[in-house]
């Protein structure tokens, strides 16, 4: 049994689980065993076959990214499970949970399993696939299993991942027990603004088009359906403040999670980034931001994930409409974080709830998202004094470039763990003999507020 000790780390342990700042930080000795966290507060002389000298560092749980495209199988020019995982990997991401619109979309159990197989096969990190809702499979959705949850893609998607009439979403929210989780953008407002605005070639019009309006009425109708129902339900990407009047008192059948290019681009830089910042939902006011990141710090929000979606730059360069929407978000969000700890706008301990255990007891992912006894190692080393520049071309993501192009951070990873094994670090790169494996995602837990004190290992 291999055992590894993490010493002299500035270690960023779990607080009451609700209250995002209420964590800790201790200089400690983390003790691994078999894949596990054994001891938090080992001697430093504790019998190890390795050991990493952390002085000067913060331990921090492997950040578990809730809401990302990785294209595989089917539009791979833009990324796979492979080059993703590695991006990850050097983001300090130990898991990752991707949604279901992908060629063929996941929509059926077998679906699922068949992503579950190849990620198996190319995943430097650990993965978990939703199963998309359709009009009509209701069947599917219930024979799924051990999935994180069901999205519904209420506006924004085409084909039969489009489910916006009011039946068919009563019958999910009504006839299956898995948590949801939904994109909502209100589609009869989406087309209605297109037809008004059309025929257009103006970026800016993509925020006129997918305005907030869209966003609230499809917020509003989803939330009301999940308290209704009595059924567990996660807003993705909230980008409007006007959205967050319906998460004001979730508990306990709604969370909420807020991307990086919803709290840090608005539209006035739709003149400097263009379609690199164009987004569904989309981009909205410098006013929105400070309420959404207000809205985190005040735990309105519970989870910060990326949204991740690549499109080569030579299709995001194609003219507005034709231009799609997504950016690349997952190897650089920790980093964008850790900036603000550097510049004294958050705690890391929040950083540590919001990417690591609020999604972690949201979803079930059992053993994750906290450094605890009995808990998973997986695990990030971060040096809050490191600055790095991201630059276009030195992505690990296959698509190469980044919205935040000649931005400098000041906070970056420098190790990732996966259950103690680094997979990636500054000093040696990637090990490419590791393989994530898919969690358990135990469903029974109760989630998000009934977890206070951890998801806990597996049991």
């Amino acid at each position: 049994m291999s055992r590894i000790l993490i010493r002299n780390a500035q270690v960023v342990l779990p607080g009451d689980g609700l209250a995002s700042a209420s964590g800790t930080i201790a200089k400690q000795n983390v003790l691994v065993a078999d894949g596990k966290i054994i001891d938090c507060d080992a001697s430093a002389t504790a019998s190890a076959d390795r050991v990493i000298e952390a002085e000067g560092l913060h331990l921090l749980p492997g950040v578990i990214d809730d809401q990302v495209h990785f294209r595989d199988p089917g539009l791979t020019h833009k990324e796979d499970l492979a080059t993703a995982s590695h991006a990850c990997a050097a983001g300090g991401v130990t898991t990752f949970l991707e949604m279901p619109n992908t060629k063929p979309p996941a929509v059926t159990a077998e679906g699922v399993r068949e992503k579950d197989r190849l990620a198996a096969t190319k995943s430097l990190v650990n993965y978990g696939f939703y199963i998309g809702a359709t009009p009509d499979n209701v069947d599917e959705l219930n024979r799924a299993d051990n999935v994180p949850g069901i999205k519904i893609f209420i506006g924004s998607s085409t084909g039969n991942l489009l489910v916006d009439e009011q039946a068919a979403l009563e019958r999910i929210f009504a006839d299956t027990t898995l948590p949801i989780c939904a994109h909502c953008e209100d589609e009869t407002t989406v087309r209605a603004n297109t037809e008004r605005l059309s025929p257009t070639s103006d970026i800016h019009d993509h925020s006129r088009i997918r305005n907030e309006e869209a966003a609230m009425i499809a917020t509003k109708r989803a939330t009301e359906l999940a308290v209704r129902h009595k059924h567990r339900f996660h807003v993705l990407h909230v980008s409007t403040a006007a959205e967050l009047v319906f998460l004001q008192d979730p508990a306990p059948y709604l969370t909420a999670e807020v991307c990086p290019h919803h709290l840090f681009f608005n539209t006035d830089d739709y003149a400097r980034l263009g379609s690199r910042i164009q987004m569904n939902p989309s981009i909205k006011t410098r006013e929105d931001n400070a309420k959404l990141w207000q809205a985190l710090c005040d735990d309105v929000i519970q989870v910060i994930a990326t949204d991740h979606a690549p499109h080569t730059l030579e299709e995001k360069a194609q003219p507005y409409p034709a231009s799609p929407s997504g950016l690349p978000a997952v190897e650089n969000s920790l980093a964008l974080m850790l900036n603000q700890v550097h510049a004294g706008k958050a705690q890391i301990q929040q950083v540590a709830h919001w990417m690591s255990d609020a999604p972690a007891r949201i979803w079930g992912i059992t053993g994750k998202g906290r450094i605890a006894n009995g808990y998973d190692a997986d695990l990030t080393l971060v040096n809050l004094d490191e600055s790095r520049t991201i630059q276009d071309g030195h992505q690990h993501t296959k698509t190469n470039w980044s919205p935040w192009h000649g931005e400098t951070m000041t906070g970056w990873p420098v190790m990732t763990l996966l259950a103690g094994q680094t997979v990636w670090s500054t000093e040696a790169g990637f090990d490419e003999s590791i393989r994530g494996t898919k969690p358990r995602f135990d469903h029974s837990r109760g989630g998000f507020w009934s977890t206070a004190n951890g998801i806990g290992p597996q049991q």
